[in-house]
């Protein structure tokens, strides 16, 4: 009974998009405020019948209830109660009502924080996350149903979580990454509801630029989130694979990052709106993209949720209603677009619009790398698209990128004295490549020239934002710390952004150029030294998982005499699928990771065993942490917390 009322709520779900949808947009163009006052309770209500709908497919897999062909196929009675309850949005269906609970976990938000958005404007941006609700609604009930039944006839036991999944990376990813990619929904939301009203202002980008703000950065801890878990889960070694399913999360974090940047142009001077729209539109555009490789079967990939070709048409059908239909009001709305004020080449809108294009050409290069080998495979031409391709592009776009950020971040809107810019840039591009070129000296080692530039880069814009930090919080002529505390959280958000961005930077650069691998055939008592660590494989034992039984390596790890750790690495054998799977061990510390990953027994002593020496690697997670929090902070700032609409002169 619990399944079918989850069942039942889902379809009342659907009524009320319906109700959402509509209504407002009926009483917005005869002018009923009434029908406006549809949207919030509606909105409300849907979340609160998809809480019902998705804590009813949790007690079916918390209850065993094998009648149901999703947990029958993605659950056993063997099965932990974490990754039991995780496996909900293990496999497609599940993961489609997650989708859709997470898109009316924001619907329900942005009906409960109106702040100073009009009555009108509000109801019609709740409007069009029903539209969007209707579309998902309809894929899952009547393509992907997580309750549909397999009776009379069901499993006295169930198949199993796929081993990959069974990870408390699965329990964070997944709800991580959808909240970020759902979230541009309400940025999608926005651009339409300013389109249909003729309202594309800076109150409006002051409207939509946090809601986009907490996106971006939910997608940014989601997909640092995702490369961390197959780092360490899948037994390559590997941070970033340029995997068409995690490319598909690639291209709208680039967009949105673009898109935030143009709305602070918007915000600030009004200027670049039909830019800021196009970039919304395209953002959302490319959710629904990734939506359909991961669920259409074109792709192969551990990421991959289904395999039905029914349902990629179906939400390829949706995204070219989405797309047309969005820029067919782009096209009829053109002429409230039009603005008059312009901006000088020197300027911070230039720089931020160099920002935009650069963005834009990362996002062109991954989305030709992803769908140009889907192309060749429907012409029956073999294509393959690998890392040298998208290495090629992002190295030197993101090169340029960090030369144009600092110089952007010091500029003036609308005109900069070309003198004055050069007198701050005058002594820090010196000392940078001076600090840069001693850092990598002293680190030990040579580098090619790119990575040295990378190196300098890195120490630019650090120095560039305390120096920044510095003369900002001295204006106040209240102390360095009084001072810092005045300033405003956007300003802070930015900074730890671009702190971020540069710490990443400086983690690839390490790890890409001074990493060490060796795959050795090593005994019981073996030796192998790698980056000045001995690793001894001592043994390997026997052991019993809840679900799994397990070979285990234990391997000391010295440097210089001195234990530093001991490794667990393991080769498991899951007990409902048999499939093997490698668990790599790992010791970390803020400098390097030490990485050691059973293979398969070479005969009845000897394994193959690989062991990686990896400098710098955590700093990718600490810098896409920043990023994330730098998108909370500045999202939390007090122009946006107020209700009332006025321009601010605080920093973006």
């Amino acid at each position: 009974m619990v399944a079918e009322l989850g069942h039942f709520c889902l379809w009342l779900a659907l009524a009320l998009a319906v109700l959402q949808s509509f209504v407002p947009v009926y009483g917005y163009t005869t002018g009923k405020p009434w029908m406006l006052a549809v949207a919030r309770p509606a909105a409300m209500l849907q979340w609160l019948l998809l809480t019902v709908g998705l804590l009813a497919l949790a007690w079916a897999f918390y209850s065993h209830d094998f009648s149901i062909s999703y947990v029958a196929g993605h659950s056993n009675s063997k099965l932990p109660l974490g990754y039991r309850i995780s496996a909900i949005w293990g496999g497609h269906e599940g993961s489609l009502l997650l989708w859709v609970w997470i898109l009316s976990l924001w619907g329900l938000l942005v009906s409960l924080l109106r702040g100073a958005v009009p009555k009108d404007i509000h109801a019609l941006v709740l409007a069009v996350m029903g539209m969007i609700g209707i579309g998902f609604l309809c894929f899952m009930l009547f393509t992907s149903n997580p309750f549909d039944r397999n009776l009379p006839w069901f499993p006295l036991d169930g198949g199993d979580l796929n081993p990959l999944l069974q990870d408390p990376g699965l329990i964070i990813h997944p709800p991580m990454l959808y909240t970020g990619y759902v979230g541009f929904s309400v940025a999608f939301a926005f651009a339409i509801a300013g389109l249909i009203a003729g309202k594309l202002d800076p109150a409006w980008a002051r409207w939509a630029r946090p809601w986009t703000t907490v996106a971006w950065a939910f997608l940014s801890i989601g997909i640092a989130l995702g490369s961390w878990w197959a780092y360490y889960e899948l037994g390559w070694g590997g941070w970033w694979f340029w995997d068409p399913v995690e490319n598909a999360s690639l291209m709208p974090w680039l967009c949105g990052t673009a898109l935030i940047h143009s709305l602070a142009v918007t915000e600030k001077r009004g200027l670049f709106r039909a830019w800021t729209v196009l970039l919304a539109i395209t953002a959302f555009s490319l959710c629904l993209l990734g939506t359909f490789l991961v669920r259409s079967g074109v792709l192969t990939s551990v990421h991959s949720f289904a395999n039905d070709p029914a349902r990629g048409a179906f939400i390829l059908a949706f995204l070219v209603i989405v797309v047309g239909g969005s820029l067919a009001l782009f096209a009829v709305r053109a002429p409230v677009l039009r603005h008059r004020a312009g901006f000088e080449f020197l300027s911070r809108d230039s720089f931020l619009l160099a920002n935009n294009l650069i963005l834009l050409t990362a996002t062109f290069v991954v989305l030709m790398g992803t769908l140009f080998p889907l192309l060749g495979e429907a012409l029956d031409i073999k294509i393959s698209v690998r890392a040298p391709y998208f290495n090629a592009f992002f190295v030197p776009l993101t090169m340029v990128l960090m030369m144009l950020l600092v110089p952007g971040m010091s500029s003036n809107w609308k005109k900069q004295e070309g003198r004055a810019l050069l007198k701050r840039l005058l002594w820090l591009v010196p000392v940078s490549i001076v600090l840069g070129v001693v850092l990598v000296a002293i680190s030990g080692g040579e580098l090619p020239f790119v990575a040295v530039l990378a190196v300098v880069l890195v120490v630019y814009v650090l120095l560039a934002h305390i120096v920044d930090w510095a003369q900002k919080a001295l204006a106040f002529r209240s102390g360095l710390f009084a001072g810092a505390r005045r300033l405003p959280r956007a300003y802070y958000g930015m900074v730890l952004g671009h702190i971020g961005l540069a710490i990443i930077v400086a983690g690839v650069t390490q790890v890409s150029f001074r990493e060490s691998e060796r795959d050795l055939r090593m005994l019981p008592g073996d030796v192998a030294t790698v980056a000045g660590y001995e690793f001894t494989f001592a043994q390997v034992v026997d052991r019993a998982g809840p679900n799994f039984n397990a070979v285990r390596g234990i391997v000391p790890v010295t440097s210089n005499g001195r234990l530093v750790t001991t490794l667990h690495p393991e080769k498991r054998t899951y007990l409902a699928s048999g499939q093997v799977m490698t668990e790599a061990a790992i010791h970390s510390n803020l400098w390097r990771d030490l990485y050691v990953a059973l293979g398969e027994p070479i005969d009845d002593t000897a394994w193959a065993v690989r062991i990686y020496y990896k400098p710098g690697i955590g700093w990718l997670w600490i810098g896409s942490l920043l990023l994330g929090i730098g998108g909370l902070l500045a999202a939390t700032d007090r122009r946006y917390r107020s209700r009332k609409q006025e321009e601010t002169d605080a920093v973006a």
